[in-house]
């Protein structure tokens, strides 16, 4: 996690009438220059200053169709920092790409750390060579992961996924990626665990003899195959990495059986639908009526009948919202669990940070006087991060690019 230094108390103590009048000014200054990304998971104070709404690689791929046809100069994300990498990969050279906050990281994506890749990549494949494996390791990464890590599984002839098309990446890894389509491959799934397990079973393989976890914390325990034997290794054709998210990994079996006992109490109402996200664990996936991504999720239940009630096993703030937007047709939506499933790290992004970033574009000081404006908290991917970072991204967005009309 990056540091954020503290910001003037003109930004921390306004309220947020003046705030919110502040940032629609600055934002009509810039006009055209200017985009606004807000992802799902943010407050509603902050989306309703967003451009464009929707989650992590829709927005940068909306972001960077805006650049095309606008003469847009700065892009602000009000995500986390791999989703700021993932926009700057996608855009014009000449847009910057700001983050408001550069603390807001994501604890997934910091799960999986380059170094510790590569001293697994080679570990694996030692004991492979050893073990007498004549086939691949193809891996996968989901695109919650810095552009290190795509640029690591790009170079190593992998693809990014995102929780919508995993099954089709995962089934092109599994038929021998760009390669031989007759050769043995194991696929390396990183960081989230869940997301490659469910992904696994959907594809039909038996997880728990063919899936197993690498831990880096036991590989730095003195475990060389991070915890798993090399039996595992040898039978394995999932290899998934010890990451998760914490938002979801709050969503328990239980919570399920809760919602079910809820629906037998009320059996003069409609039963309650459970879908939730695939980042959740698979005892959780396996008891739900349906898992998808959040865009999946949003789209079930927009076109979902009057009187139908849902419970979504996803993040705080977009169940509310969503919750609000559904009660207008008659649709009932709760979240799953009442604990609080709360993004904290993307809520480091609030009104504050992003008026004190469109003063910097602006020119404006705390005081109000004018001075020469700067680019806030710039995300900037290296040339050589960002050439194989985009292999794994082009790769996957080749597999799934809708079909020519």
């Amino acid at each position: 996690m990056l540091w954020q230094p503290s910001l003037n108390e003109r930004y921390t103590k306004a309220d947020p009438e003046s705030l919110a009048r502040d940032i629609e000014d600055r934002r009509k200054r810039l006009g055209d220059k200017l985009v606004i990304l807000g992802h799902h998971y943010q407050a509603d104070a902050v989306i309703r200053h967003a451009d464009l709404t929707g989650d992590s690689l829709k927005l940068s791929q909306l972001a960077a169709r805006v650049c095309d046809e606008k003469p847009v100069e700065h892009l602000i994300f009000c995500g986390v920092h791999f989703m700021a990498e993932s926009a700057d990969m996608l855009t014009p050279e000449h847009v910057t790409v700001t983050l408001p906050d550069l603390s807001a990281g994501c604890s997934m994506a910091d799960m999986a750390q380059h170094d510790d890749c590569v001293f697994a990549w080679e570990s694996i494949h030692k004991e492979l060579d050893r073990q007498g494996f004549t086939g691949r390791v193809i891996p996968i990464t989901y695109v919650n992961s810095s552009a290190a890590i795509k640029a690591f599984v790009g170079e190593h002839g992998g693809a990014c996924c995102t929780s919508s098309n995993a099954d089709t990446v995962f089934e092109w890894a599994a038929r021998g990626g760009d390669g031989e389509p007759g050769d043995d491959i194991k696929i390396l799934f990183l960081p989230d665990q869940h997301l490659g397990r469910n992904t696994a079973h959907k594809f039909g393989i038996e997880v728990a003899k063919h899936a197993f976890l690498y831990d880096p914390k036991l590989t730095n325990q003195g475990q060389p195959l991070g915890g798993m034997t090399p039996d595992q290794l040898r039978d394995a054709k999932v290899i998934l990495w010890a990451g998760h998210c914490s938002v979801h990994k709050l969503f328990r079996p239980e919570h399920v059986d809760e919602i079910r006992e809820l629906s037998a109490q009320e059996s003069d109402q409609e039963p309650w639908n459970v879908i939730v996200h695939p980042e959740c664990c698979k005892e959780v996936v396996d008891k739900a009526d349906d898992s998808g991504s959040t865009e999946y999720i949003l789209k079930k239940i927009m076109e979902a009948k009057a009187g139908t009630r849902w419970a979504v096993g996803t993040e705080h703030n977009l169940v509310n919202r969503l919750r609000l937007q559904a009660a207008e047709r008659g649709v009932t939506v709760r979240i799953l669990s009442d604990c609080q499933c709360l993004c904290t790290t993307m809520y480091r992004i609030d009104e504050p940070h992003l008026l004190w970033s469109l003063d910097m574009l602006c020119g404006i000081s705390p005081s109000g006087k004018e001075r020469e404006p700067e680019i806030p908290n710039q995300i900037k991917v290296a040339p050589q991060i960002r050439r194989d970072a985009l292999l794994a991204l082009d790769r996957m967005l080749r597999l799934t690019a809708p079909a020519p009309a």
